[in-house]
């Protein structure tokens, strides 16, 4: 076995796709020390800026006088007054009749689609679904069917297929915001084909809950943003490590989805629940969200960081998320890059295969409410003088 592991290894180094834990002392706020080093982070999925937020960090500690943990699962003996309160919340914060705590949104995703879905039936997905999604499908023993990224009609082609060749279920299974792409998915369009070809839409709002939204419901995600509601859009997942800077995820839909998956999710019956601690600051990240304009100043950083980056000529993807990726193709020229921006004070993700397809690696820069113009204004010269020192054209 040690003979395998090392080839493995020693083949992911050569491929330039070795991975490597950083070191930090605490959250980044967005300042953080990263292995030893103060760095401006603009690699976190933090884009309200709650993580480091006091009030939160106070929520938590107090919740952690319920105790260090829940002890058993939720359905045991682990549900909390807390962890209720958390979920009545979330019902409200995305305009659903319920919600359904979970330890991660990978947990969630693989859980409610392998609940749903089985042999017999169909799912289909984007071809750029976060892994979580893809993996959900295939441990479901349905039959799967994938469509080019946001290709309305290729996903129709397959929505005919999968309505031609069973008589089961159909579950259409996308990203509302894309991780590594920062777009969104034509949520209208798809609802409309789900109902002509009688599936089921599943939005995973990983990178859209908090941050985007309705005017009724402004932090419930991206597909309230286009306008879809309870009936249109039936299963939504959401993560609370991202917009609410904490951690755990939650599915929210109607009472009925709720009680079903409670008895038949097996990634929420067989763990044990969310810790009280996390359930409380959860909470109140949840109430900031609602009462601060955090996410007025995400946007109005994210419009500003655009701006100054189309002055340097950054060849940016057409992305209005927090999440802006700069493609460079090549994982060697991705990484020295990235070194070269780290050596100036900044952190960015380098994101390599299989993270994203081959031939795409890139910088993934991520903005939140927090950062200061100052620092995005630091962060694109260093970027423009990293690219020129690496003979990247601008």
């Amino acid at each position: 076995m040690q003979d395998f592991l090392e080839a493995r290894l020693a083949e992911r180094r050569a491929q330039q796709l070795y991975r490597y834990h950083k070191l930090l002392t605490a959250a980044p706020g967005p300042l953080a020390v990263v292995d030893g080093r103060e760095l401006v982070t603009f690699s976190s999925n933090d884009y309200l800026g709650l993580a480091t937020h006091p009030e939160v960090i106070a929520a938590q500690q107090r919740g952690a006088a319920l105790g260090a943990g829940a002890t058993a699962s939720h359905l045991v003996n682990g549900h909390f007054e807390i962890h209720q309160q958390l979920q009545n919340k979330i019902a409200e914060v995305t305009g659903r009749e319920a919600a359904l705590l979970f330890g991660s949104g990978y947990m969630a995703n693989v859980g409610v689609i392998s609940a749903l879905v089985g042999r017999g039936d169909v799912v289909v997905q984007d071809k750029l679904n976060h892994a979580s999604l893809i993996d959900g499908g295939r441990i479901s023993g349905a039959d799967y069917l994938r469509f080019a990224h946001n290709d309305v009609a290729a996903l129709e082609i397959q929505l005919q297929r999968a309505r031609e060749k069973r008589d089961g279920k159909i579950l259409l299974a996308v990203d509302g915001v894309y991780s590594m792409d920062g777009d969104t998915a034509p949520l209208a369009e798809m609802a409309g084909l789900c109902k002509q070809y009688d599936a089921w839409l599943m939005v995973d709002e990983a990178h859209g809950f908090g941050v985007m939204g309705s005017n009724h419901f402004p932090c419930a995600g991206s597909a309230a943003a286009a306008g879809l509601d309870q009936d249109t859009a039936p299963i939504i997942m959401g993560t609370l490590g991202k917009a609410a800077g904490n951690a755990g995820a939650f599915v929210a839909g109607s009472r009925a989805l709720i009680d079903y998956l409670t008895q038949f999710a097996r990634t929420y019956i067989y763990t044990t629940g969310m810790s009280p601690a996390v359930a409380a600051g959860n909470l109140h990240a949840l109430e900031l969200m609602q009462e601060l304009p955090l996410r007025e100043t995400l946007n109005a950083r994210i419009r500003y960081f655009r701006q100054r980056a189309a002055a340097y000529s950054l060849p940016l993807e057409n992305s209005t998320s927090a999440i802006q990726p700069l493609l460079l193709g090549c994982e060697k020229t991705v990484l020295a890059v990235s070194e070269q921006l780290q050596q100036s004070g900044f952190l960015v993700g380098a994101i390599r295969p299989p993270t994203v397809p081959a031939g795409t690696a890139r910088l993934r820069i991520t903005l939140s409410a927090a950062h200061s113009e100052a620092q995005i204004d630091g962060l694109l010269s260093a970027l423009a003088t990293a690219l020129q020192s690496v003979a990247v054209p601008v």
